[in-house]
Parts: structure tokens; C-alpha cells; sequence
């Protein structure tokens, strides 16, 4: 499977995004400083992705520490840990990841471990993190495989795949898991503006693993709907609130009523961890705001006149009654998302 991000000695190594499908660059990260700017820079991108690159982050950046007493660890610790979630606002896997590295050091020093061993701790945390999310994008991607008919042709919005996640992806991990359960499986890709993750990254994956894909550009799904060339439509996330709103890339929202309208089923594929139940519905998610740079320029040429104002929200929210179901590694859960989300979380401490 793809290698998004590994960890080699004390370096955070990842596939740099911005480089693809042209040039396969891997960008080595020796400090947790570099990793926060890979994350904030989107050298890597993707939720579950952000999650575990900002546990290694703070694992190398502890490791590399040459405190002698664990009052100053803690200190250069907690440091990093808001230098990481400064990083990049909506994905509520960064925060999670973060709390769980968190949780992991208090309990070393709470029970008197040294330096070193904190520092060991924090990295079997992280490198817990990594494969626990693999193993939960396989599980999703098998449940999410149910949903899918015999024969179908997907859309997808952004990259929710191997490059999003530490590995097998959300949404794409539903694409894979179908065609591994012998579906006839085809993918149609918005090119997801102004990024391009569909058109770069969703299509670069999946013809690695030999999966028809057809690149569109965002504003053709209506017209293919209406055609009744899409029967499905799966979507990744970035945060998940309680009573299921989804935030996930700009223009999903336009595609989940596209879809209501012609009555295909949209699904949102996300891990657990995606879901936060704390934030109680989409009106509470923050949405980062990017540079406007990304929608006036394409490869450095620019596209806008000069002078022209810019927006550029990375997400949107959708409400939850256009969400047919939510993919986890526990199940799929439906409407009343209240009921169905509260009780994942009470299914996965079993």
C-alpha cells in the first residue's frame, strides 16, 4: 500500500502531496518544527493523515530533546503540543492525536518514569496511532463495502484515500474494499478546486491499484447525476460533530445536495476519531480560511486579474439530513446521528 508516512530512526518521512502525480518526492523530517510545517504547508493533507504525522511530530521532537529531568520535558512538551495545533484548525484528528500523546505523557510521569522511558513511550503512542488507523480504514473499508452494489459508478469529492489516512484511505478505502469483495467498481473524481486533490492525488491512487477512474471537474456532477451516471457517492471528512454534520473539503456540500436532488445515497466514510462529539453541530466547526494565493495561481501561472478579491475556505459543512449513513471501523450509522454517533463510541469501548 502507498507509503503516505513512516517513521525511519528519529526522521518523520511522507510523500510530498504538493508534488503529485508529476514527481513521487519524499520529505524527510527531523524536528517537530518541520513537521508542523509540513502539515500547515500541506506537504501532507488528509485528516487521519494530520493525526498521525503530528503524534511522530511530537515523538521525534521529544526524542530529540536534551532535557535531564522530566519538569523541563514536560515543559518543551506541552510547548510542541500547541505548536502542533496551531497548525491547521478543522481536522479533529490533529487535536485527538494530540490529546492521546497528551494522555500517554501524564501518565508516565505520573507513575515517576524517566526521561527516557517518556520519551520510549511517546513512541510506541505514536507508532500506535499509525497502525491503528490502518487497521481502522481496513475495517471501514470492509463495512463500507456492503453499501456499495454490485455494479457501481462512484463519485468521489477531494482525496479521501492512502494519501489522506497512514494507509488504505476512508473513502477510497470503501472503493477498495468493494472491488477486494469482486464489485464492478468505477470511480468518477472531482477535481476538487483549488488543490486539485481529485484531479492530482484520488486519480494518481487509484490507477496504481488498477481501478477505472474518469476524472470530471466539479462543476460537471450535476449534469452526470442527471444522466444517471453516478449511482453512489462516498466522501471523506475532516471533523464530524455530534448530531453528524460533516465539514470536509469545499464543494462537498454542493455535492450532497446534487445528490439529494436526484436521489443517490451519499455517504460520509470516516474513522472514529473523526467524530467529535464535543462539537455539537456544523455551525460550531471551525473552517480554515487559506491563502488566496491557491485560487489565483495554478503552478505559479496566475488566473484572477490583479486586484481581484479572493475567498478560499478549505471546508464546508453538510447537514446531516443529506447523509445517507456514516462509514466507521464499527459500522454504519444513520439518522438520528445523535443516537447512532453516541452509541459508536459506547460500541468501541466494548
Amino acid at each position: 500500500m502507498l507509503p503516505t508516512i513512516a517513521r525511519e530512526s528519529h526522521v518523520v518521512v511522507m510523500v510530498d502531496q504538493r508534488k503529485l502525480p508529476t514527481k513521487e518526492v519524499y520529505v524527510r523530517c527531523s524536528t517537530a518544527a518541520e513537521v508542523a510545517r509540513a502539515i500547515k504547508t500541506m506537504v501532507i493533507r488528509g485528516a487521519p493523515a494530520i493525526g498521525v504525522a503530528a503524534a511522530m511530530g511530537l515523538a521525534i521532537g521529544i526524542r530529540g530533546s536534551k532535557a535531564t529531568g522530566t519538569q523541563k520535558l514536560a515543559a518543551e512538551f506541552y510547548k510542541l503540543c500547541e505548536l502542533m495545533a496551531s497548525t491547521r484548525p478543522t481536522a479533529v484528528n490533529l487535536f485527538w492525536a494530540i490529546d492521546r500523546m497528551k494522555r500517554s505523557f501524564a501518565a508516565g510521569v505520573e507513575v515517576g518514569e524517566s526521561v527516557d522511558q517518556l520519551k520510549d513511550r511517546l513512541d510506541l503512542e505514536a507508532a500506535r496511532i499509525h497502525d491503528e488507523d490502518v487497521a481502522s480504514c481496513r475495517a471501514l473499508g470492509a463495512f463500507g463495502a456492503c453499501v456499495v452494489p454490485r455494479e457501481a459508478r462512484i463519485l468521489t469529492h477531494c482525496n479521501a484515500g492512502a494519501l489522506a489516512t497512514a494507509g488504505y484511505g476512508t473513502a477510497l478505502g470503501v472503493i477498495r474494499g468493494a472491488v477486494e469483495a469482486g464489485k464492478q467498481v468505477t470511480v468518477l473524481a472531482d477535481e476538487t478546486r483549488p488543490f486539485l486533490q481529485g484531479a492530482r492525488l484520488t486519480a494518481w491512487e487509484l490507477l496504481r491499484d488498477g481501478i477505472e477512474t474518469t476524472v470530471i471537474t466539479d462543476n460537471m456532477a450535476g449534469a452526470l447525476m442527471r444522466q444517471g451516471l453516478i449511482d453512489l457517492v462516498v466522501v471523506g471528512a475532516d471533523r464530524i460533530a455530534a448530531n453528524g454534520d460533516t465539514a470536509n473539503k469545499i464543494g462537498t456540500y454542493t455535492v450532497a445536495v446534487l445528490a439529494r436532488e436526484h436521489q443517490i445515497p451519499f455517504y460520509v466514510a470516516a474513522p472514529l476519531s473523526t467524530i467529535d462529539l464535543r462539537t455539537p453541530d456544523g455551525s460550531k466547526i471551525p473552517i480554515e480560511e487559506r491563502s488566496p494565493k491557491e485560487v489565483t495561481h495554478l503552478a505559479g501561472t496566475r488566473l484572477t486579474p490583479a486586484g481581484a478579491q479572493v475567498r478560499n475556505p478549505a471546508f464546508d459543512v453538510t447537514p446531516n439530513h443529506l447523509i445517507a449513513g456514516i462509514i466507521t471501523e464499527r459500522g454504519v450509522f444513520r439518522a438520528p446521528y445523535l443516537e447512532s454517533l453516541k452509541a459508536a463510541f459506547e460500541l468501541a469501548e466494548v
